[in-house]
C-alpha cells in the first residue's frame, strides 16, 4: 500500500490508496447511487475526465503534476444523473457518499456557521491550502472538527495533531468548498488585517474613491482604499450568493457585526474590528453616493451593480447609534422581486381571483400586510403580466426598488415638493393606463387614487393594515367616501410570506392534539390527501429546515354583495361573512392550506399569522 506523502513534502499530499476510484464506484454501486453499468463506463473513461478536471482547474502542462485530482472529482466530472432525477450527482453528492463508506460525517460548508478566528489561528494559509483541510469548530469532547477531502489520510490526521496538540475529529466536505472557503475565510482575514492597519483611528476619513456604481472599478486606487474596497465587495458577493435580502452592518462597543437576512431571518456572519468599521461604511456611502462626512443624520441611498450577468438594485440607508453608524444594504434581485404570477405561490383558485383584478380595464386593487411582506414583489408581477407596446404602466415609488424598462417609474422627492399624492395629479395628463402607487399614506394620496380608478385607469397599490378587509376601514379613515370605495375597489388582498420546508431534509410530521387545537382552524380536505412536512434541517438548509419563502394569500373580491355593504358603511362582520361568502379564506386558514399541502411547517403557521 502507498503510504501518505509526509506533511514537509512538496506538493499536495496524496491519500492513502485506500481511497481510489474503484473503492469509491463500489461504495456508490453498494448504495445504489451508481449502476454496475456506469461504474465500468467511468473506469474505462477515467483519463479523459481527469483531463477534464484538470483543464477547468488550469492545471495543464507542468502544471498538472501539482494539482491531484480526487476520486469524487472524477465520478463528479461525468455529471450523471442522481437516482429519482433529482439533478445529477455532483461533487457535493459523490462526497456524501464517500463519506457514508468511509464512516464519517459529511459537511456542506457553509461560512455562516464558520469560526473564522478558529480557522486562521489554528493553521496558516500554505498549510491549509497544501493538505487540503480547514478546521471548523470545536466539539463538546474537546476535538478539533476538521474537514478534509480525503478521508483515509490517516498520516495527515497525525501530523496535524502534533501540530496543534488537540485531538483531530475530521469530516468530509467536497474539495471545491474547502479550497474555496480557505480562499474567501483567509483572504478576508488579511483584508480585515490590512484595512485595520491602514484605518487604526477611530475618527479616521476615507477619501479618495471611485465614484461609481459597480462593485470594483477599473480605475486605480490609492494602496490604502484597496483593503476597504475588497472588504466590502467580498460582503456583498457572499450575500449575493447566500440569497440574502439584507446585510446588517452594526456597530458594538469594542467590535461590528455583520449579519443577512436570509428567508426572512438574521444569521450572524462576522465580527469586525472596531477600526475597520467607520472606513467601510463610508466605502458603502461612496458607492450609494451620500455624504461620507454627514454622520449625525440618517441617509438613504443606492447601488446598481452587476451579478452573474444581470444588474441588482442595492438600497443603502444609514443610521447614526450610540457606537456609529448602523448600515443596512437591502438587495433587490430582478430574479425574486419581479416574477411570473404563477411563481408567487397563489392557489389556483387565488390566482383566477387575482387575474381577473388585472385584466379590468379600470379600477382600484389594494395589497395589504406589514413591511417585508411580499407587496412590492406582488405589485411588480402584476405590472409585468399586464405591461406590453400598447399598455402605458406609470409608477410613483419612494423609493424605486428596482428600474424595469417596461415601466415609467418615478422617485418621490419630497425636498422638491414631488409627493405620492401630487405626482399621481401630474400622471393623470400622462394618458397612463396602469398605475401603481406605492403607498397610500394620506387622505390626498386616497382621493386621487379613487378618482385616477373612477375615470379610466387600473390603480394597484398598497397600505399597512392587518388583514384585508381592514383596508376598508383603513381607506374610510383618510376620508374616501364610502360609496366613491364601493365603486372603485375591484379587490383586497393581504399576504405574508411563509417559509418552505426545505425539499432535501423534508420528512413526515405528525400533528399533537395541542398543535392542532394551536391551529385554531381545521386542516382542509384536498383531492390529494393531507401531507404534513417537516424539514429534518441538514447541509443545503443550513440545519434550519427551511429554504426559499412562498406567499400566503387573503383575497376579497368586491362582488355585488360586498360592495352594496361597502357603500352601506356595514359592521366589520358583515363585511367578513360577505366575504366568506364570496370564497374568502383568512390567512390562518391560508397558512393551514400550505401546511397541509407540505410546503411549510407547523411552527411557520403560528409564527406568521393570527388565528383571529
Amino acid at each position: 500500500m502507498t503510504q501518505a506523502a509526509p506533511p514537509g513534502s512538496s506538493g499536495p499530499s496524496r491519500g492513502a490508496t485506500d481511497f481510489t476510484l474503484g473503492f469509491l464506484l463500489e461504495a456508490m454501486v453498494a448504495q445504489r447511487l451508481l449502476t454496475p453499468q456506469q461504474a465500468q463506463e467511468v473506469l474505462a473513461r477515467e483519463p479523459a475526465a481527469r483531463a477534464r478536471v484538470l483543464k477547468a482547474q488550469g492545471g495543464t502542462g507542468k502544471d498538472a503534476a501539482r494539482y491531484d485530482v480526487s476520486p469524487v472529482e472524477v465520478v463528479a466530472a461525468f455529471q450523471i444523473p442522481a437516482p429519482g432525477g433529482r439533478g445529477v450527482l455532483d461533487e457535493d453528492r459523490v462526497t456524501e457518499a464517500a463519506a457514508r463508506a468511509a464512516g464519517l460525517a459529511y459537511r456542506k460548508l457553509d461560512p455562516l456557521k464558520m469560526d473564522m478566528a478558529l480557522a486562521t489561528r489554528t493553521v496558516s494559509r500554505p498549510y491549509a491550502q497544501k493538505h487540503v483541510l480547514l478546521p471548523l469548530e470545536r466539539t463538546e469532547q474537546g476535538r478539533l472538527r476538521v474537514a478534509v477531502a480525503n478521508p483515509f489520510d490517516r498520516e495527515l490526521f497525525e501530523s496535524f495533531h502534533r501540530l496543534t496538540g488537540e485531538p483531530v475529529e475530521p469530516v468530509l466536505s467536497a474539495k471545491t468548498d474547502i479550497l474555496r472557503s480557505i480562499a474567501d475565510i483567509y483572504g478576508f482575514k488579511k483584508t480585515l488585517a490590512k484595512a485595520a492597519d491602514d484605518f487604526g483611528g477611530a475618527n479616521a476619513q476615507i477619501a479618495n474613491f471611485e465614484q461609481l456604481v459597480s462593485l470594483s472599478g477599473t480605475q486605480e486606487l490609492e494602496a490604502s482604499d484597496r483593503p476597504v474596497v475588497q472588504a466590502v465587495d467580498y460582503l456583498l458577493r457572499y450575500a449575493f450568493d447566500n440569497r440574502a435580502s439584507d446585510i446588517h452592518i452594526e456597530p458594538k462597543r469594542a467590535t461590528a457585526v455583520v449579519r443577512l437576512r436570509i428567508d426572512g431571518v438574521l444569521h450572524p456572519v462576522y465580527t469586525l474590528p472596531a477600526q475597520v468599521h467607520p472606513p467601510i461604511v463610508s466605502r458603502v456611502k461612496m458607492l450609494a453616493r451620500i455624504d461620507i462626512s454627514e454622520k449625525r443624520r440618517p441617509q438613504d441611498g443606492r447601488i446598481k451593480t452587476e451579478r452573474d450577468g444581470r444588474e441588482v438594485e442595492l438600497r443603502v440607508s444609514t443610521l447614526p447609534t450610540a457606537f456609529g453608524e448602523k448600515v443596512v444594504i437591502r438587495i433587490f434581485d430582478p430574479e425574486t422581486l419581479v416574477q411570473d404570477i404563477a411563481q408567487l405561490g397563489f392557489d389556483p383558485d387565488e390566482k383566477g381571483h387575482f387575474e381577473s383584478w388585472i385584466d379590468q380595464p379600470h379600477g382600484l386593487i389594494l395589497v395589504t400586510g406589514p413591511t417585508g411582506s411580499g407587496k412590492t414583489t406582488t405589485l411588480y408581477s402584476a405590472l409585468k403580466a399586464v405591461a406590453g407596446p400598447d399598455v402605458n404602466v406609470t409608477t410613483i415609488e419612494d423609493p424605486i426598488e428596482m428600474v424595469w424598462d417596461t415601466f415609467n417609474q418615478v422617485q418621490v422627492q419630497p425636498k422638491v415638493g414631488l409627493d405620492f399624492a401630487g405626482a399621481l395629479r401630474h400622471i393623470l395628463r400622462q394618458d397612463p393606463d396602469v398605475i401603481m402607487v406605492g403607498e397610500i399614506r394620506d387622505a390626498e394620496t386616497a382621493e386621487n387614487a379613487i378618482q385616477a380608478a373612477l375615470t379610466g385607469h387600473l390603480v394597484l397599490s398598497t397600505l399597512h393594515t392587518n388583514d384585508a378587509l381592514g383596508a376598508v376601514a383603513r381607506m374610510k379613515d383618510l376620508g374616501v367616501p364610502a360609496f366613491l370605495l364601493a365603486q372603485s375597489l375591484l379587490g383586497v388582498m393581504a399576504q405574508r410570506l411563509l417559509r418552505r420546508v426545505c425539499v432535501h431534509c423534508s420528512e413526515e410530521a405528525v400533528l399533537t392534539p395541542d398543535e392542532l387545537l394551536a391551529l385554531e382552524v381545521p386542516l382542509p380536505l384536498l383531492p390529494g390527501g393531507v401531507k404534513l412536512s417537516k424539514g429534518a434541517g441538514c447541509v443545503r438548509c443550513r440545519g434550519t429546515g427551511f429554504s426559499g419563502r412562498t406567499g400566503v394569500f387573503e383575497i376579497v373580491s368586491t362582488n355585488r354583495e360586498v360592495r352594496e355593504l361597502i357603500a352601506r358603511e356595514a359592521p366589520y362582520e358583515h363585511l367578513t361573512q360577505a366575504a366568506r361568502r364570496g370564497g374568502m379564506r383568512t390567512l390562518r386558514e391560508a397558512a393551514v392550506r400550505k401546511l397541509a399541502q407540505g410546503l411549510t411547517a407547523f411552527d411557520e403557521v403560528v409564527r406568521m399569522t393570527s388565528a383571529f
